[in-house]
């Protein structure tokens, strides 16, 4: 409306108010209006609402009007604010000749513009009387509100008239295009308009009204009260126009609230089905650096991909019961997603999401697990056959050669003791031949992705075994059949060959040992290590004296040899070792020795340097999880337990959800820890039972858990607002609720209610009751629908017959309305949306394009696809 409109209605109000008239209302006051309860009802809200208006310029503003005044302070704050101007400086005491003197200045503040106060008095104001309060601020609104209105210069410049038609007939007057300089042009303008479309004769002359200093006012409002006559059915269209325009607009806005649900839980559950069968993928990659980038990969999508949606997932639950509120407080049924698409829905496809991701990380550890061991257990297999292949090199053909067939009854004796020295190491690489066959097994049972070469090796080397046990066995037998008729032997040859083969064996084994690749994953296991080796180590004094012994055998081979002269050939018939290769052997076998020393002590180092990720780990999740917890907790009776009114409730929640926010630093830190953990392949931590999962898993509950208690906070306050429901109405209605509510979870069992209020109404009306405040048949009532079902009764919302009641207004009392009708008294928007979804109407004598309003307007307050 604009200011020349809102002058025209103090015009139309009040045509000449004078001193002695609002005086004379002033005196009136006590025999009519607050006689009333009703009239003192509406007059403390209008009152109020009318000193908060001004009072709002100066920051402040008033509950209660005639408590608020007693102190005189706000009342003179009041006379500042509207008059402009400044009165004396008030006293600063709360006692009563206090609060006395800054009233009776506001009172003589009044009375210095001319008004005569009649039996209000300062005292009267400062013991709270109603009545006085009341008269005096009527006095200050006729003085200041309502005296300076001057009916005579409203009109003069002509566009007061213009003003009132394109209040009511836009179409007819552009009034964007008038100007104020032009008193006569905009008066010709409004008759002519007037005369030609509202049938309003000219009784006016634009000339005369110009001209003339004062205009006469009855001339004036004798013409303006035939534009009242002819508007005054138009007022009627507005309203039931406007009416109409708020339901619609209530319609639209929950529509589109429908719209953005759907969407956002389309692309959520879209997500998930796109992520699940990635998760699902369990193909499983031949090497390590591809197994630790799936890891890597996983990694991201938790730290990256996951986090936004876990606040879309949120974000859609606060929209969901959002949209419920203000259906229930339109007077709207329940809205129902499509299939599939329910809060329920979206919460079991998420917690199939999160089982499918815990299966997944647990299979990519296993998998790292397995290739670790399998790139183990390849390395073994390569080295044991390297040195087995290396062993029976050239073997095959010295059990095929038949030298024995020209040699000498010595060389005979030696080849047979040779032949027995052979037996005895080929009965110790026994167990090496078993160790590779076990190994390609445990290859293959590992699903190794070179098993077939390894399965060629390894039956390779069995059947090279066989025939090495074919020929041993051929050799002998031709060897005994000769043994008769050679009987020289060299007893030492064959004492020297038969010690030094077992210890060279030994002495292989030990060069194995130390030599071999080790897995551990505990301080424990590394210690096992060093003790196996530290007692290794213990039995070197006693190979030191075998070898010792050994070679004291060829020392008194030599000592004899050069005692009786004997040349000799420099070989032992019995043995292809040589003190050369044992003392070789010997100084390897020592040479590992601090080697091994070495590799296990940076086991040691790192085992430990895992140990402390472990603890660091454990230290900060023993805490952490503790706190999620006991903020659950927290927030389970927060509702219950913070005192004061809602906003200061939502403030205390959003200031707790800042604290638990600022929080997340931990978590992060967390975080970083245990990736260095998995960094480290470390698998499990005996000194805390919370894994990574676990805190997330509540911290994100924790989040969710805030999140919707503040929503619940914020609902109360837009059916507190919407209803007009008092602070005291809203806790007595808690109080109740509580009362029901034994467990403190903020929902009601229909059982429990039941069994307490079956005696008083019957099962009838129970379940009349039950589809009010548990439309979806859930079997509890939140205390959002309890509010609702104790202010249904007195809430002032629109019913369908209203909503028919005004179309048919629009409609001149016909049971259909056009097309026409709705463009001319809707907003464009609203009346091509009207168009777009009443059904034509099908009845006797109906225009084509006739629309049923009837059916429609049960559409906007039953079920429908609206």
């Amino acid at each position: 409306m604009t200011a020349v409109e809102t002058q025209i209605t103090y015009s139309n109000s009040y045509t000449i108010h004078h001193e002695e008239a609002y005086m004379t209302q002033e005196e009136d006051w006590d025999r009519d209006l607050l006689l009333d309860p009703a009239w003192e009802k509406q007059q403390r809200k209008t009152f109020t609402a009318w000193c908060n208006s001004h009072l709002r310029k100066a920051g402040t503003q008033i509950e209660n009007i005639e408590e608020d005044f007693r102190n005189g302070l706000k009342l003179m704050l009041l006379l500042e604010v509207i008059s402009g101007e400044r009165l004396p400086k008030p006293d600063k005491g709360k006692m009563r000749f206090h609060k006395i003197a800054n009233v009776n200045k506001a009172l003589d503040f009044i009375c210095s513009k001319g008004v005569k106060l009649v039996s209000i008095g300062a005292e009267e104001i400062v013991d709270g009387n109603v009545k006085m309060t009341l008269g005096m601020i009527w006095t200050i609104i006729l003085r200041f509100a309502i005296q300076d209105i001057s009916v005579e210069g409203v009109w003069k410049d002509g566009l007061a008239l213009c003003a009132l038609i394109h209040r009511h007939r836009p179409d007819l007057i552009d009034y964007s295009k008038l100007r104020k300089d032009d008193p006569i042009g905009n008066l010709n303008t409004a008759f002519e308009v007037a005369e030609k479309f509202l049938d309003i004769p000219k009784m006016l002359d634009a000339e005369d009204i110009v001209n003339t200093p004062k205009p006469d006012e009855k001339a004036i409002m004798t013409y303006v009260s035939c534009f009242y006559h002819a508007f005054a059915g138009a007022e009627q269209a507005e309203t039931a126009a406007n009416r109409i325009c708020k339901v619609l607009a209530v319609n639209q806005e929950n529509e589109k609230l429908m719209e953005e649900y759907e969407k956002l839980a389309s692309e959520l559950l879209e997500w998930i089905r796109r992520t699940i069968p990635w998760l699902e993928n369990r193909v499983a990659e031949q090497t390590m650096r591809a197994m630790q980038q799936k890891l890597e990969d996983f990694r991201d999508y938790r730290r990256i991909h996951k986090p936004p949606r876990v606040q879309e997932k949120c974000q859609l639950e606060i929209n969901f019961n959002t949209l419920q509120t203000k259906l229930r407080l339109s007077n709207r049924p329940a809205f129902m997603p499509s299939e599939g698409k329910m809060v329920s829905d979206i919460a079991n496809a998420w917690k199939g999401l999160e089982q499918v991701e815990k299966g997944y990380e647990e299979w990519l550890l296993t998998e790292i697990r397995r290739l670790e061991r399998l790139d183990h257990l390849a390395e073994k297999f390569k080295q044991k056959c390297g040195m087995h292949e290396a062993w029976t090199g050239g073997k095959e053909d010295l059990l095929s050669q038949k030298d024995y067939e020209s040699a000498s009854l010595m060389e005979i004796r030696a080849l047979m003791r040779k032949h027995e020295a052979f037996e005895s190491d080929l009965a110790a690489h026994q167990d090496r031949v078993e160790q590779i066959a076990a190994i390609a097994q445990e290859l293959n049972e590992l699903d190794y992705h070179d098993a077939a070469s390894v399965n060629a090796r390894c039956q390779g080397i069995c059947d090279q075994w066989d025939n090495l046990g074919t020929l041993t066995q051929k050799r002998r037998d031709a060897l005994e059949r000769v043994e008769k008729l050679w009987e020289t032997i060299d007893q030492l040859y064959l004492e020297f060959a038969k010690r030094a083969a077992p210890f060279n064996n030994w002495m292989d084994g030990a060069m194995e040992d130390l030599q071999d690749m080790f897995i551990v994953h505990s301080i424990e296991e590394i210690q096992s290590l060093i003790t196996a080796h530290d007692q290794f180590k213990a039995t070197l004094p006693e190979a030191d004296k075998e070898r010792m012994a050994t070679m004291g055998i060829h020392n008194e081979i030599l000592k004899i040899a050069q005692t009786y002269g004997i040349k000799l050939s420099g070989i032992n018939p019995y043995t292809n070792l040589s003190p050369q290769d044992i003392s070789t052997k010997w100084d390897t076998v020592k040479h590992f020795v601090p080697l091994r020393d070495q590799m296990l002590q940076e086991e040691v180092a790192r085992q430990q340097a895992n140990e402390r990720l472990r603890r660091q780990f454990a230290a900060q999740a023993n805490i952490i999880g503790p706190w999620i917890q006991t903020k659950m907790e927290e927030i389970s009776h927060v509702s219950v337990d913070i005192a004061g009114s809602l906003e200061e409730q939502m403030n205390s929640l959003k200031q707790y959800e800042q604290n638990i926010i600022n929080y997340k630093s931990n978590i992060d830190k967390l975080e970083g820890d245990h990736q260095l953990s998995q960094e480290s392949l470390i698998f499990d931590n005996k000194h805390t039972n919370y894994t990574m999962e676990h805190i997330r898993v509540g911290w994100e509950q924790l989040l969710t858990t805030i999140a919707r208690t503040i929503n619940e906070v914020e609902n109360q306050i837009l059916t507190r607002d919407a209803k007009g429901i008092s602070q005291e109405q809203l806790n007595e209605f808690r109080a109740s609720f509580n009362h029901f509510d034994r467990v403190r979870n903020f929902l009601l069992l229909s059982t429990i209610l039941k069994m307490n209020i079956h005696k008083k109404l019957k099962l009838i009306i129970f379940a009349r009751i039950m589809t009010l405040v548990d439309p979806n048949n859930t079997g509890v009532v939140t205390f959002q629908a309890f509010i609702d079902f104790m202010t249904r009764e007195t809430a002032e919302t629109d019913t369908a017959e209203q909503v028919m009641a005004s179309f048919k207004i629009l409609a001149s009392d016909k049971m259909y309305i056009t097309v026409d009708e709705l463009r001319r008294e809707l907003p464009p928007e609203q009346a091509e949306y009207c168009i777009s979804r009443m059904t034509r109407y099908v009845g006797p004598e109906s225009p084509p394009g006739a629309l049923d309003y009837i059916s429609f307007s049960s559409a906007l307050y039953g079920e429908s696809d609206l």
